[in-house]
């Protein structure tokens, strides 16, 4: 098990969030893990505004997210900044500009041949040129009315945004940053995670008790880290394949050997959440309708882990079957529904574009 120390959750952050359990008169305890979900603003409120930007971190962060999650790539000129991926035509508008036609590539993004244009290609300065778009319009058409109104973030400026909501709410807004393609970005000599841990010291966030949690699909990086970071850890999972560290490396263990007991044993022994894809809590099957909840939760608890799932969104293209309002893959289904039955395996937090639902949904807990 992780560090006695930290895995107490130290401080701060555990005192905030079992303060408002406790003040929640429908919360009820379940597995000696927290009453109520903590909620984590996927990309900000993604679900409303373009993501990753100072404006959807804003909103989740407005209302009532606990965490607000910038994903973290690096510039040519070596500056942390958040988009989900490193290739950013379908984030931004960078294909309409003509003076970067010539930035177009293709590269080996973990294993596989991506076209575009890429985040280490440019310096912070020319990236500040660009503005960020509505990632899959063809869900949220809403969000492209917000197309070309935001720049693409620092992780500076997502810290100091954190810190003046935390002020201006009178609560901690915490942040959940992730480390994206950790072994493609130090093929390249722009390792990340030198930097991330400077700016976290920098900025007073390497302690026991700052409201932070730091993700990454890979493992060898987070083992690093947990030797110099004094924050919580998640090592996110996948329902297929293996950290892409581990392909690089030869080592053979999937996602599926890492979250059996075992597995989670030693997982446990650098990081303190699990992060799985919720279909690794509950499967679904052919037709898209959930099956019986496997082990997976309560094996991580049983390991000394608490579990955060990922991604809940609104529209029925990305809910279950079960919960479908129609056939349109863009209209709102039953999220509420979705809600209840992963809480009801007793996981502990949850990743959604949707913060606003998961707190209505929260504020009227019952399990």
């Amino acid at each position: 098990m992780r560090r006695l120390a930290a895995l107490a959750l130290s401080g701060v952050a555990l005192v905030a969030v079992v303060s408002s359990a406790a003040a929640d008169p429908q919360a009820e305890s379940y597995g000696g893990h927290e009453a109520t979900p903590t909620i984590f603003g996927h990309r900000g409120a993604s679900g409303y505004r373009p993501e990753h930007t100072l404006a959807s971190y804003e909103l989740a962060a407005r209302m009532g997210a606990d965490y607000i999650e910038p994903d973290l790539v690096t510039t040519k000129d070596g500056v942390l900044v958040a988009r989900h991926e490193p290739e950013i035509s379908g984030t931004t508008d960078v294909a309409d500009h003509p003076e970067f036609a010539g930035r177009k590539t293709t590269k080996n993004l973990d294993g596989v041949q991506t076209t575009g244009w890429f985040t280490e290609d440019f310096t912070l300065a020319e990236l500040r040129t660009l503005r960020a778009k509505e990632r899959i319009p063809e869900f949220r058409q809403r969000n492209t009315i917000y197309n070309g109104k935001f720049q693409v973030p620092t992780f500076q400026e997502v810290i100091d945004l954190s810190k003046r909501l935390s002020r201006e709410l009178h609560r901690q807004i915490g942040i959940v940053p992730e480390i994206k393609h950790s072994t493609y970005f130090r093929q390249q000599g722009k390792a990340i995670e030198p930097k991330f841990v400077e700016m976290l010291n920098r900025n007073g966030l390497n302690r026991p008790d700052a409201k932070v949690v730091v993700q990454s699909f890979e493992v060898g990086n987070l083992i690093e880290l947990n030797r110099v970071l004094r924050v919580q850890l998640v090592q996110l999972t996948g329902a297929t394949g293996q950290p892409y560290d581990f392909t690089v490396k030869g080592d053979k263990r999937t996602y599926a050997d890492m979250t059996t007991p075992a597995g989670l044993r030693d997982i446990a022994k650098y990081a303190d959440w699990l992060g799985p894809d919720k279909n690794q809590i509950i499967p679904r099957n052919a037709a898209g309708f959930l099956q019986a909840p496997t082990s997976l939760v309560a094996d991580s608890h049983k390991a000394g882990l608490k579990v955060v799932a990922y991604t809940f969104r609104a529209e029925n293209n990305f809910l279950p079957a079960d919960f479908r309002s129609s056939a349109n893959p863009a209209e709102y289904g039953n999220l509420f529904g979705e809600f209840q039955k992963f809480v009801d395996t007793g996981m502990d937090g949850l990743f959604t574009d949707n913060t606003d639902i998961a707190v209505e949904f929260r504020n009227n807990f019952k399990h």
